[in-house]
């Protein structure tokens, strides 16, 4: 069955030139043509066999669980307590001008998800002090159907955020969400990328399509035209990419997607990462070569609306020429 905002996009002619402009017809089409084709797939679409948010009867399950067990009003009530985690990431060849730059990543936000998620963030972003802010996908709860209800939730927290936005798509996110988006303010980078000046000096931020589900990712694209002597940062919505990303000449990689578990044992043991990458990628910052990452814990919840032993994460990576004392 066709979905029918995707339906509907073939017959605005406004809108598909819109996305054409944006990322080309080949991209737009194919695409358009997983989300409408492939979109609620539970097996063989994607970097995993098996797709669990495609899938009804986990979500069912968990929520049973959490019901029987008395934990479900706890599990809620996770979802809202955000931490502030900082990333020191040290860039010997930073231009000095950068020194001290900080970036604020949000992940994972799945606005809909609860009525009152979105004011809660944007209270708990507001006084916080960065540079730049970016948002490294899933902005819709469920990964197909309206999207109307996360864009105004994306609105609310833009009202907090006093500097330049970029974004990137997940694998919960259509396409067609780049024009609200973007009519926020919020610049997405769909294989692309853009130079942040200070002064005389600058730095790159680049962004892919989803690697994930779509396969949307283009790293050629997005890093052509990045000086090898600059300082680069990629982001992408899962970590999945790491290696190639490394190769291509990155120097930092800021991901998510894995939730770091969302659903945990005490100690913060994951069940899952619902990611194809090693797990040493799969929550909070590592290394591969030369390229530094951090795959945030997410700041929203999928599939239920509840965590336990893994708090929502709001991260703040400070950029530095060399190490400072904390």
């Amino acid at each position: 069955m066709r979905n029918p905002t995707l339906h509907r996009l073939m017959d605005d002619h406004e809108l598909y030139d819109y996305l054409v402009r944006r990322v080309g017809k080949v991209h737009l089409r194919r695409r358009l043509g997983v989300e409408i084709g492939h979109e609620a797939d539970r097996f063989g679409q994607g970097q995993t066999f098996f797709n669990i948010e495609n899938w009804k009867l986990p979500r069912t399950l968990i929520r049973f669980f959490l019901k029987i067990s008395g934990s479900a009003a706890r599990g809620r009530a996770n979802v809202l307590d955000f931490r502030v985690r900082r990333n020191p990431v040290v860039l010997p060849h930073l231009p000095r001008a950068f020194d001290g730059f900080t970036v604020l990543q949000l992940s994972d936000l799945h606005f809909d998800s609860l009525e009152e998620f979105p004011e809660r963030l944007a209270a708990a972003v507001d006084g916080l002090e960065y540079d730049l802010c970016v948002l490294t996908g899933d902005y819709r709860f469920l990964t197909h159907g309206p999207h109307e209800a996360a864009m105004q939730g994306l609105e609310i927290l833009c009202r907090s955020v006093e500097r330049d936005m970029y974004a990137v798509l997940g694998n919960h996110d259509s396409i067609v969400m780049a024009r609200p988006m973007e009519a926020l303010g919020v610049r997405l980078l769909m294989n692309e990328h853009v130079r942040i000046e200070r002064g005389s000096e600058s730095i790159y931020v680049a962004g892919i399509d989803d690697p994930h589900y779509f396969a949307a990712d283009n790293l050629e694209k997005a890093h052509q035209g990045v000086p090898d002597d600059s300082v680069s940062l990629l982001l992408s919505h899962s970590p999945e990419i790491y290696r190639h990303a490394a190769y291509t000449g990155f120097d930092v990689m800021l991901c998510g997607h894995t939730h770091g578990g969302q659903i945990c044992l005490p100690g913060g043991l994951p069940l899952t990462f619902n990611s194809s990458a090693p797990r040493f990628t799969g929550v909070g910052a590592w290394a591969f070569e030369e390229m530094q990452g951090y795959t945030s814990a997410g700041t929203g919840s999928s599939i239920v609306p509840a965590r336990f032993n893994c708090p929502p994460e709001i991260t703040l990576h400070c950029l530095s020429r060399e190490i400072r004392d904390t």
